[in-house]
């Protein structure tokens, strides 16, 4: 009986692809999320009723099977795991890639590479210390500038008042970062999945991607803009 040892650079090759996938498939899990997310904060335009009414039909789902807030739990639990995967496989495939290159090839990269793709790792980063910021504002309410409030609503109204501008200033900056982030993360998860054979099926992913970030920034980024030049009240 014989047995088949991988060589190293095989071992190698598997491990990258088992984490390519574990980033893309990681990545898909956030693309659903953020689009949710950003549905269920355009709804502080139907008014606080409504905005507060969602929030709570959010904790109320599944019950009596679930606790209350039960499915937002589960839902953070996956979230969390999914992070700590995607921001593992990141790093991961960027310390293989530049052990792979020792030398760095400035010229060639700047024609082959876009400056989203360049700055996925800091914009991930960034994303990173958003989530954090974003947990303590409206989750744990821990930061609350412009005063804290039992209404969802009014915590949103409160928190993007022109007396503290910078709030908004980071959640548009991070809407930057969400955008080139989402740009290039689509075609790279298609990539990985291996949807983009052809090169009118390349095209096609990168509108979609393109396409993605657009709406999804720009979705969330109405809602600050919107507080700081009055529409929101």
């Amino acid at each position: 009986m014989t047995t088949t040892t991988k060589s190293p650079a095989a071992r190698a090759r598997s491990s990258t692809i088992v984490w390519k996938l574990a980033m893309a498939l990681t990545g898909l899990v956030f693309v659903a999320y953020v689009l949710l997310h950003m549905y269920g904060n355009l709804k502080v335009f139907a008014g606080q009723a409504s905005f507060d009414g969602y929030a709570e039909h959010l904790r109320e789902i599944g019950q009596p099977i679930l606790p209350h807030a039960g499915l937002l739990w589960i839902i953070r639990v996956v979230l969390l795991v999914s992070v700590a995967v995607h921001a593992t496989a990141a790093y991961k495939l960027w310390a293989r890639a530049r052990g792979a290159r020792p030398q760095r090839y400035v010229v060639q990269k700047a024609v082959q590479a876009s400056w989203s793709s360049r700055t996925m790792r800091w914009g991930g980063t960034a994303l990173l210390l958003f989530i954090v910021f974003h947990i303590l504002n409206f989750t744990t309410r821990t930061v609350t500038p412009g005063g804290d409030s039992d209404s969802p609503y009014q915590r949103l109204v409160n928190a993007f008042q022109p007396e503290q501008w910078w709030v908004a200033v980071i959640y548009l900056a991070a809407m930057v970062a969400l955008a080139m982030h989402l740009r290039h993360g689509v075609f790279s998860a298609a990539q990985t999945l291996g949807l983009t054979g052809t090169v009118e099926k390349q095209r096609r992913w990168n509108l979609l991607g393109y396409a993605l970030a657009t709406v999804v920034a720009g979705g969330f980024a109405l809602v600050p803009l919107s507080v700081l030049f009055g529409i929101v009240d």
